[in-house]
């Protein structure tokens, strides 16, 4: 009974976050396909700027990652102040991040495009589009740590329900602006962007109504938001800029690796767009299990039960190493139906379908240790650790490797996607090591008066 009760609390809160995310990555797909049929250089213009969204879109996630490891163990202990003022501290710090993104690629978009690719046409595409995407950072920001302060607290279908809005809004107004339909004119690639920032206004509206007057487990207010807890601050910082820091990191990681792509091709960064948007689609329930269990196990620390935590961390490890082997079989089987929607040359669809082929078998590591590394390890206060380990695995082996295997060795395009997969499959080892040591239990909580 009491692992029917474990792997129900578990699932009532990953699913919800995966179908949030498929939701969210199906309107990616979409984009992607609709934007595909113009063509190889409309569908690298997004890609080249979705590598400046990747990093912001990082830079976001471990804000909000930071504020649920943080605020999860407070919520287990049952101290609703701290929680709200945590995620104060998260909200004031995403607005100033907006900002500072919104200028950087509004005001000098063709030099950060330009460190991507040296393709004068996919950047010409490419600035259209990116000019009006910058529009929606800030509310792209806002949403997403409020998103992550419902899940903190283990409200997670409000995600859901705005994501389905969000998904149908912008797939018909990218209907109607991208091919001009309604009366509307055909906006093309511009197009997708205006239809990208007017959901994503609704979005956040939404957000923001349900959060000041519908929520009752937060009931967070303007006064709140405003009031600061100088030891969370300190603490926010200390425990959370690993994590931050770490994302941010890893979103220049995917950024260098766009650059690298970029290199090889318009045809490469249209099959690595392809075969990385349907990963993603299909991977969601890896991502949902992985964000489920650093809620469970934050929760878990906070109230302090060391062997119900030991009990969670073996069943979690099989639930990790499951879902990967399923999805890669799933992403396996339907690879090469997928690529029947898109509208492009005969030699991007056998890229993309090499590798997705490639994703098929790293998704097995990615589902087991990235879980493992971020859902356990990170959650359970251990944050300095995973950032150090992905800066290894990253900074001197992955991006050496692949820019040796694309500019030195002149490999096909699969083989430096392969490089660039391969610490998916190298981190288990540590990760299986460090997760049954058990070191990374550490209470982040304090004591404040009333």
């Amino acid at each position: 009974m009491a692992d029917r009760a474990f792997y129900k609390g578990l699932f009532i809160l990953a699913v919800p976050i995966a179908l949030q995310n498929i939701i969210t990555y199906a309107v990616g797909l979409t984009d992607n396909v609709m934007v595909g049929s113009l063509g190889e250089l409309a569908i690298s213009g997004v890609y080249l700027c979705n590598q400046i969204q990747i990093i912001l879109q990082m830079l976001v996630s471990g804000i909000g990652t930071a504020l649920i490891v943080l605020a999860a163990q407070y919520w287990g202990k049952k101290d609703k102040e701290s929680v709200k003022s945590i995620i104060g501290i998260a909200l004031k710090i995403a607005v100033v991040c907006s900002f500072l993104f919104f200028i950087l690629v509004y005001f000098f978009t063709n030099q950060l495009l330009s460190l991507f690719t040296n393709d004068t046409e996919v950047i010409k595409e490419a600035v259209s589009y990116a000019r009006i995407i910058c529009f929606t950072y800030f509310l792209f920001c806002i949403s997403n740590v409020l998103n992550a302060s419902l899940r903190c607290v283990g409200t997670v279908k409000v995600g859901l329900y705005l994501s389905l809005v969000s998904f149908f809004l912008n797939v018909t107004l990218n209907w109607v602006f991208i091919f001009g339909n309604l009366g509307a004119p055909a906006m093309g690639i511009k197009g997708a962007a205006v239809a990208t920032l007017i959901a994503r206004i609704v979005e956040f509206c939404c957000f923001i109504i349900y959060i000041r007057f519908k929520d009752k487990k937060l009931s967070i207010g303007l006064a709140d938001i405003l009031n600061t807890n100088f030891v969370l601050v300190k603490d926010f910082f200390r425990y959370g800029f690993p994590i931050i820091l770490g994302d941010i990191l890893w979103g220049i990681n995917l950024a260098v690796q766009g650059g690298i792509v970029g290199r090889l091709g318009a045809d490469s960064i249209a099959a690595v767009s392809i075969a990385n948007t349907i990963f993603s689609v299909v991977s969601v329930g890896v991502y949902g299990i992985a964000c489920a269990s650093g809620v469970i196990v934050g929760n878990a620390v906070g109230e302090g039960d060391i062997s119900k935590i030991k009990e969670y961390s073996h069943k979690l490890q099989a639930v990790f190493l499951a879902g990967g082997v399923i999805t890669g079989i799933v992403l396996f089987v339907i690879k090469d139906y997928v690529l029947l929607l898109y509208n492009v040359s005969g030699e991007t669809i056998e890229t993309a379908r090499a590798l997705m082929t490639v994703l098929a078998v790293t998704v097995v590591g990615t589902a087991y240790q990235m879980s493992t590394l971020t859902g356990i390890v990170r959650a359970g206060g251990a944050t300095h650790f995973v950032l150090i380990n992905d800066i290894i695995f990253v900074w001197l082996i992955v991006i050496p490797l692949s820019m040796f295997m694309a500019f030195v060795i002149g490999a096909p395009t699969w083989v430096v996607f392969l490089c660039l997969k391969c610490d998916q499959i190298l981190k288990c080892a540590v990760a299986v090591v460090k997760v049954n040591r058990y070191d990374w239990i550490k209470k982040l909580t304090k004591e404040f008066s009333t």
